[in-house]
């Protein structure tokens, strides 16, 4: 972890711009970019201060840049970006993707997302992710060069293996599970969170009306008019404040909307050992299907059915020099069958050796930020308890002095 490129550059950032410029369909669009900034921390150290380099990025561009991560290192659980568009909100909340309070809690997403790759083991070394944050021309063009996107495993081939692999590996499958759990769960919990949110926002806002008839009723009463009124402002002060509250916990929600989308990131390292699994599988069958063959060639007797035999009961037996022939090619096929398996085969234990050392990894950066996270989030429902106890009992004391 010392030789992570987060040890020795300092990765923010900085703003959010609004632009509008026309997309590869040549149509007019309005987009947020974002300034990343990074400064060496070497010269710091050594009382000198670094200069800032900047450049800018589309959301866009931090897609592609993970897209090729997930492609290049599939055995590692690759950070996950922010949300494109609000979900899990609040109904008062903006869901729309250019609300400031959404670009600004975006922006802090693609900052962290930014930061975990940099303080990442594997990930931090990557030229391309060096480009992104230093290199603001060509930086695409370098990405498409390395030829990511024909690596990429379709959909269609990702599912057939899920389906067909006969001896999948225990620990990839409960993995698998508790992706799906962990996402389940979560998803739960933000949703309850937002119907809390919702209700909680509602018995603020009431308090408002506490306010109003305070303020009415004081108008009328000589002798109580001022305990009222004071009463009544430490109401309006306390209806008011929900926004910023609601506003401030959206941050927290963000925290564990990290890890809804963790779970898929944890799914893609499975579905991609179970690709790797299938392809063993499919080269054993075909090495066995070519050794029996071999074995029915030399010994001129067949022991499934086959349109070849069949053709040769119709139309006559081979020639001793064609079967010979035939042999000798399956013999280097098969010669060939056994390199390749062995190949896969150390590939696959070298892929489940790398993936569950990641695994770990993240598992124990997990534990460690759902901890945290929950944490503040208690603490911040403590204190806003604290504020409205605090609001009751100033008001109890303007009842006292009337």
């Amino acid at each position: 972890m010392e030789d992570c490129l987060a040890k020795k550059m300092e990765i923010t950032v900085s703003e959010a711009e609004k632009r509008t410029g026309r997309n590869a369909m040549n149509i007019q669009e309005t987009y947020t970019a974002y300034l990343i900034e990074t400064r060496a921390v070497e010269s710091q150290s050594e009382g000198q201060c670094a200069p800032v380099d900047s450049l800018w990025r589309r959301y866009s561009e931090f897609e592609l840049l993970r897209n090729y991560l997930s492609v290049t290192y599939p055995h590692i659980v690759v950070p996950p970006l922010p949300e494109k568009r609000a979900d899990f909100v609040w109904h008062k909340l903006s869901a729309d993707n250019m609300d400031p309070d959404f670009v600004e809690r975006r922006r802090i997403g693609l900052e962290n997302f930014l930061l975990r790759v940099a303080s990442h083991p594997v990930l931090c070394q990557d030229k391309i992710f060096y480009a992104f944050l230093t290199q603001e021309g060509g930086w695409k063009e370098m990405v498409n060069e390395t030829g990511f996107q024909l690596k990429a495993d379709s959909r269609l081939k990702a599912l057939n293996a899920t389906f067909r692999v006969k001896n999948p590996d225990k620990r990839f499958t409960e993995l698998k599970h508790y992706s799906d759990e962990l996402q389940s769960v979560i998803s739960h919990l933000l949703r309850v969170r937002a119907r809390v949110a919702d209700r909680l926002y509602g018995v603020y806002k009431v308090h408002g009306n506490y306010g109003r008839v305070f303020s009415e009723w004081s108008a009328i009463e000589k002798e109580m008019g001022d305990g009222l009124q004071s009463a009544g402002h430490h109401m309006d002060v306390y209806a008011a404040s929900i926004d910023d509250i609601l506003e401030e916990e959206e941050h927290y929600a963000d925290q564990l909307k990290e890890y809804l989308f963790y779970a898929e990131a944890l799914r893609a390292v499975c579905r991609k050992h179970e690709l790797m699994q299938y392809d063993l599988e499919m080269a054993a069958q075909d090495l066995t299907s070519k050794k029996q063959q071999c074995e029915e060639l030399a010994t001129g007797t067949v022991r499934t059915f086959s349109l070849k035999g069949m053709t040769s009961k119709l139309f006559g037996q081979e020639t001793p020099e064609q079967r010979e022939a035939k042999v000798k090619v399956l013999e280097e096929q098969i010669q060939e069958g056994e390199e390749q398996l062995k190949s896969k085969n150390l590939e696959g234990r070298d892929f489940v050796k790398s993936a569950w050392a990641d695994i770990e990894r993240f598992k124990e950066q997990k534990n460690h930020d759902l901890k945290e996270a929950l944490i503040s989030y208690a603490v911040m429902q403590i204190s806003m308890c604290k504020k409205g106890i605090q609001v009751w009992t100033n008001a109890k004391e303007c009842f006292s002095k009337m």
